[in-house]
């Protein structure tokens, strides 16, 4: 299975030891490149380099630059591809998104991306300023409710799907699903970030954004940047397995997201835009 290394490792249970075959999942480093025209002559400039799990690359590439606010929709896209480097290891590790001729860049806005991440002790408000120059979609007011029922339901579905992560134990994992609770798409990886790209990605090669008739799972925390890309794609509702962060509240309740926390065992929590939650 793709994604998935074995090693052989030497278990211990109390002071019984063990050599046996252990899964891990793999950890590659992914370029992201960007190829343009600019002055009538065409560039490739690499803009984000990630850890990630090896698989949807495309859609990770395309999500992180949807999100990043470099591409709006699929025709500003003319071809994605990994890139044809001198070095064979690093072949499926460098991949090349060309935009379409007369396609603008404005590098500036990666420059949103380099300071939320690295934002320690910045205040809450300066942050969420620097998202609302993103240009995301207007989420749908009052709309749409989720019943109880099917919420509660939700994590069981995300984890059925996490082939990976049965045999790992080390990924997380992001989930789409309608108003009736059937799952639409579902993407795994190691970082948190990148499971959400890829889904965002698939969304975006599929032509279903704005999501706004859906609900984001996502298998751990909330954190600001997953909020941040969760309503860049125009998703009025999300939950996560974990807890939300101040800042992601925060965000939520500015962009008018609902937004649930805990999702698991039978319970969660609301912290914001409790309307789309019904009985």
């Amino acid at each position: 299975m793709k994604g998935i290394a074995k090693r052989h490792i030497l278990k211990i249970v109390d002071t019984q030891k063990t050599g046996r075959e252990d899964f891990l999942v793999v950890e590659e480093p992914l370029e992201i490149r960007l190829a343009f025209e600019k002055g009538g002559i065409r560039h490739q400039q690499g803009i984000s380099v990630t850890m990630r799990t090896p698989g949807h690359d495309e859609e990770l590439a395309l999500g992180f630059l949807f999100t990043e606010g470099m591409i709006r929709e699929a025709s500003q896209v003319k071809n994605v591809s990994f890139a044809a480097v001198r070095w064979k290891e690093a072949r499926e590790n460098v991949i090349v998104v060309e935009l379409a001729d007369g396609h603008e860049i404005d590098f500036k806005k990666l420059e949103r991306h380099f300071y939320t991440t690295s934002s320690c002790g910045v205040c809450g408000k300066a942050s969420i300023e620097a998202v609302s120059v993103q240009g995301h979609y207007d989420l749908p007011e009052y709309a749409p409710v989720f019943s109880i029922g099917i919420l509660h339901g939700l994590p069981a579905q995300l984890l059925r799907e996490q082939s990976v992560f049965d045999c790992t134990g080390g990924l997380h994992g992001a989930a789409l699903f309608d108003l009736s609770g059937r799952l639409v798409l579902s993407r795994e990886d190691i970082g948190r970030h990148n499971a959400l790209d890829k889904l965002i990605g698939a969304a975006f090669q599929k032509g279903l954004l704005p999501l706004s008739d859906c609900l984001i799972l996502v298998s751990g925390r909330a954190g600001f940047e997953l909020v941040q890309k969760s309503i860049v794609a125009g998703a009025p509702c999300m939950a996560a397995v974990g807890a939300p962060s101040s800042l992601a509240v925060e965000l939520a309740e500015e962009a008018g997201m609902t937004l649930i926390g805990f999702l698991r065992d039978g319970q969660f929590n609301v912290y914001t835009c409790p309307e789309r939650v019904g009985g």
